[in-house]
């Protein structure tokens, strides 16, 4: 019982070193760095931890940044360059000119030539209006522009006015002429009963496929399309079936889709019907068949009688 226990391990003797620190932390990233001598791009955490931007636009900054000047970094250039799409591509630089890393105008060069000029900043909070192009050469410029300033903080008098930098010119991309689309099928024989099922197929849509709801007046519009399809000996079963099957998601314009299905899937004519669509004095005319009254055999002909056997005004003649 005299004997003292020993609990806790000595104290360490002053002075001495203890255990260096564990830095190496339990979880997350671990960093190896290495720095850099040549071929890098200095990129702000402002940038790289940006909690509004994309991922894809961060990476596409980042890449824009660390291009040479006067690299081509057009839409088709990235498209080309990674595998992103073209859309995908364009959202990303709508959001880097939104939060001030890019800056697209259109601007004319001397030659009449029209481009992008492209300006990316580091720095949104520090960055300057682009300087456009001038219409002049560089050689034909004014010489005051050539004199270097005696200082670089040194401002203008205040009784001269600092020359106005030269506007930027924003011409419109130019587009392709589009192409009218097809007309609208239209019934020949058009009857009251007829436009009012077709309206009915077209206002029932919305039951099998939310998607197509229209409005009424498209409703009204594209009325004359169905009726051509009923027109045809067309079930309406089989008109809903077409137009709603295989829906794109979404359907962005349901009237414009109705119109298009409506006018490429339209179907031909029964064979052995009327062709409704060719002109009157085009149409098939079917002689009905009637029975001999003396032989009771069938012939056709537009009035019951005798057939060409029995009738005696064509033996006489014979």
């Amino acid at each position: 019982m005299d004997t003292p226990q020993v609990i806790a391990p000595p104290c360490a003797p002053p002075g001495s070193p203890g255990p260096l620190p564990d830095v190496t932390p339990t979880s997350g990233v671990i960093h190896v760095n290495v720095r850099h001598s040549s071929g890098f791009v200095i990129i702000g955490n402002h940038l790289a931890q940006h909690d509004g931007l994309s991922l894809i636009a961060i990476g596409l900054a980042v890449h824009i940044q660390s291009l040479p000047a006067g690299a081509k970094v057009g839409i088709k250039v990235l498209t080309d360059r990674f595998p992103e799409s073209e859309a995908r591509i364009t959202a990303a630089l709508h959001e880097l000119e939104a939060t001030g890393y890019l800056h697209r105008s259109r601007v004319r060069l001397p030659d009449g030539r029209v481009v992008t000029r492209t300006v990316s900043y580091n720095r949104p909070d520090t960055a300057a209006p682009p300087v456009s192009t001038p219409r002049t050469a560089p050689e034909q410029a004014p010489k005051a522009a050539q004199t270097p300033p005696e200082s670089p903080t040194v401002a203008p008098p205040p009784d001269e006015p600092s020359p106005a930098p030269a506007a930027t010119v924003r011409v419109p991309a130019p587009t392709a002429p589009r192409t009218p689309p097809p007309p609208l099928p239209q019934p020949h024989a058009p009857t009251a009963q007829l436009t009012q099922t077709a309206a009915a197929v077209l206002a029932d849509l919305r039951r099998h496929a939310p998607q197509l709801t229209i409005a009424e007046r498209d409703i009204e519009a594209l009325t004359p399309g169905i009726a051509t399809w009923l027109e045809r000996h067309t079930h309406p079963a089989t008109i809903r079936h077409a137009l709603t099957n295989d829906l794109p998601n979404p359907v962005k314009h349901p009237a414009k889709f109705l119109r298009h299905r409506i006018t490429t899937l339209l179907p031909p004519p029964l064979p052995g019907t009327t062709d409704l669509t060719s002109p009157p004095h085009r149409r098939t005319i079917t002689i009905p068949l009637q029975n001999c009254d003396t032989c009771d055999r069938a012939f056709r002909a537009t009035d019951p009688g005798h057939c060409r056997d029995c009738r005696t005004d064509l033996r006489e003649t014979a």
